[in-house]
This record gives C-alpha cells, structure tokens and sequence, in this order.
C-alpha cells in the first residue's frame, strides 16, 4: 500500500463512516447476518465501546474495530471482547486490519486489562498470540472459532458473555446504558 494508514480513536462524526464500513466488509460473507453495523451502533449507544478505532488512508475511514467489556461465569474481571473488526473490501489484505488489532491489543493493555476474547477465524488470530481454549468457552459457539488472549494471569476458566448489543439486529429492542445484564 503506497498511502500511510492512521490508525485513530473514534470521534463524533465518524459513525455515519463506521457504518459504511461496516456493511460494506460483511456484506458479502456467508458466515453473517449482516447485523454487524447494528452491533457497533447498540455498543455506542450503550456506552460500552471500551475502544473504538477507525483506519484512515488519505481522509476517508477504510477500517474500524470494536472492543467492549465482557462477563464471565468465574467472575474474573478486566476482560473484553474484540468485535466487530471491518475494512472496506478494496483495502482488504493490505494490513489495515493488522493494524487496527494490534493497536487495539496494545491500548488495552494499557488500560490495565487481564485478556481479550473473540469469536473469529480459525486460522486468522492466531497470528496475534490468540488460542482455543478448552476452559474458557461461549455458549453455542464451536470451540474452533472462539479464541482467549491472557495479558496478565492465566486464561479463566467459565462462559464469556459477550455485551447484550450484540444481540442488535436493527428489528428494534435496542440497547440501553442501563441494560447490563449477559446475553
């Protein structure tokens, strides 16, 4: 890629783009529902967009990710979940998204966080140090696609669950701040 990436924290004006972004990386996977731009937004809404970075090549958003607390059944604290991660299908394979995950790990770490968690591809993450783990799982996922990253201490053992926006499917119901409980 001839032009610098930035990678950058969201900002107000940027949701209008994230979206675009959004639909425009997922709509042709087979894997989605295409509800993956209503997420990023119930998240916002919700206030539990712990970190959100957007990728800029020029001055247009080509990328973004999302990371957001999550619970798990052990009770140990300080554990997020990485998702959605987007980049405009014409700069994909071109390290955007790369980018985005490492300086998403990095900022969480420096806010003090123990690990981070995903649903994602098998063969994908694990460039990052993510890994199948048999003692920590979520519910109705196979255990291939469900990977654990331990920043400090041991991988917990229980269920993840993952913020209730991800359950965000554009039908309404939606997200409150107030709405905390798991999915």
């Amino acid at each position: 890629m001839k032009d610098k990436i930035l990678i950058r924290s969201e900002t107000r004006g940027d949701a209008q783009a994230i979206t675009d972004v959004t639909i425009a990386a997922f709509a042709t996977l087979e894997i989605s529902n295409q509800t993956e731009h209503f997420v990023v937004a119930a998240l916002r809404d919700a206030g539990a967009l712990t970190i959100s970075l957007v990728a800029e090549v020029g001055d247009r958003v080509v990328g973004h990710i999302a990371f957001s607390p999550v619970t798990i059944s052990d009770g140990t604290p300080g554990w997020y979940g990485l998702g959605p991660v987007s980049v405009l299908p014409e700069y994909q394979r071109q390290g955007i998204g790369k980018a985005l995950i490492e300086e998403g790990l990095s900022r969480l770490k420096g806010l003090g966080a123990r690990g981070c968690c995903l649903v994602g591809h098998p063969l994908y993450y694990r460039q990052f140090g993510f890994a199948n783990t048999q003692d920590l799982a979520h519910e109705d996922v196979p255990p291939e696609v469900f990977f654990a990253l331990a920043f400090e201490g041991p991988i917990p053992a229980g269920t993840v669950n993952f913020h209730p926006g991800f359950h965000a499917n554009g039908r309404g119901g939606g997200v409150t701040r107030d709405d905390r409980s798991s999915p």
